[in-house]
């Protein structure tokens, strides 16, 4: 699992590459909670999957508890960029109901 994000102004573009599943959950939460903890004046949070080639429920998991995190400071979450196999994960979890699609 690897990690890569940039600032624009108040968006906080955040990169996933690899596979976000039980094993590299733990770290991608870690990585990803140090990233909001030192940009959290940005107003949206933007989740780019594209990099992702699998994700199960424990990323999916790990992604809600980011959304609840980021809801809590007013910052708005998105995600994009999902590829097939992703995205079908992402739909029946109905998670694009939380986090929309942009």
């Amino acid at each position: 699992m690897e990690l890569k994000y940039k600032k624009d102004g108040s968006i906080l573009k955040m990169y996933l590459y690899g596979e976000l599943d039980e094993f590299s959950a733990s770290n991608a939460k870690n990585m990803l909670d140090k990233i909001l903890n030192d940009n959290i004046i940005v107003k949206t949070a933007i989740f780019d999957l594209s990099g992702l080639s699998f994700m199960d429920s424990t990323g999916i998991g790990m992604l809600i508890g980011r959304y609840k995190k980021l809801k809590s400071l007013g910052i708005d979450s998105y995600i994009t960029g999902a590829g097939y196999s992703v995205e079908k994960v992402i739909q029946v979890c109905g998670l694009y109901s939380i986090m929309p699609k942009c």
